[in-house]
């Protein structure tokens, strides 16, 4: 936002007078969990924009209409809101089994995962066009896949699948019943360019102004950190996994995944994809 503020602020300097520089004022949200203290602690001082926090789901509304010019979301629209119900029920084609994370190999998990995360970003577009003027713009970061080629078997998430199994093994060491296991899947899904174009095209209040895959060097290089890469991992879901599992097993866990990566170099496995993809969106009137 430091960014963002100061090369609006330049070029409004460069256009208008000292006194017709507008105030800024940003406000960051993030889930009511979210420790906002701690935020708030680390904003420059010297910053150019008031600040506030606003606690809440950014798949619903969470500001008055009309009120917002700019709006960005920074590699988080990968979070589902909720999980598809079929995918934790033992009588459904889509019952994920001893997995945590969808993959292209069963049609039936990713098919559920790619519909749940269609309707999220269906509200998350409803909302943010209620709350921006008309002509306003939204940036979007979002964490993506290459475009799969014709066979979808192809969508695997290696490392994801690699903590499935500590999670399968700490069940047999009796940790937890291997039940937790088949009813725990990881709430995230990596769209990829192409189909998160046609989602957003759907949409008639906004128009793709830009869109287009960032040059961002993979976290999968030749000399990779296995236990760098395991605490990353554990500080996106440790708090999922202690829910669901207990906090008395996170140190175990997260030992055993590192030694695992070690073992398997599956940091290095060509399957192990992420890359970024950008996104600018303008707000356009629509006659309702």
């Amino acid at each position: 936002m430091q960014t963002i503020v100061e090369t609006a602020w330049k070029k409004f300097k460069t256009e208008l007078s000292d006194s017709q520089v507008p105030d800024f004022q940003v406000f960051f949200n993030d889930r009511t969990s979210n420790d906002f203290n701690t935020l708030f602690a680390s904003l420059p001082p010297e910053r150019k924009y008031y600040a506030a926090g606003v606690p809440g789901s950014f798949h619903k509304r969470q500001f008055p209409k009309d009120s917002l010019h700019f709006a960005h979301s920074s590699c988080t629209l990968n979070w589902l809101s909720v999980m598809p119900q079929e995918i934790l029920d033992n009588s459904s084609p889509a019952w994920n089994q001893g997995k945590i994370m969808y993959s292209g190999e069963k049609k039936e998990v990713l098919n559920a995962y790619a519909l749940q995360y269609a309707k999220d970003l269906d509200s998350f577009f409803k909302a943010r066009a209620q709350e921006l003027v008309c002509g306003g713009l939204m940036a979007l970061v979002v964490p993506t896949v290459p475009n799969p080629n014709h066979d979808l078997s192809s969508i695997t998430f290696p490392s994801y699948d690699l903590l499935g199994t500590c999670l399968i093994e700490l069940a047999e060491r009796g940790r937890f019943d291997a039940a937790k296991v088949d009813s725990f899947n990881l709430p995230v899904y990596y769209t990829y360019p192409n189909e998160l174009k046609a989602i957003i095209e759907k949409n008639q209040d906004f128009r793709i102004e830009r869109i287009e895959v960032l040059n961002i060097p993979s976290k999968h290089h030749t000399n990779p950190d296995p236990k760098a890469y395991s605490l990353t991992q554990r500080a996106v879901f440790e708090g999922l996994l202690q829910e669901h599992f207990g906090s008395e097993f996170m140190d175990e866990l997260f030992d055993l995944y590192t030694e695992k990566i070690e073992e398997t170099a599956v940091l290095l496995n060509p399957k192990e994809t992420s890359m970024v993809t950008f996104v600018l969106l303008k707000r356009v009137f629509r006659m309702t």
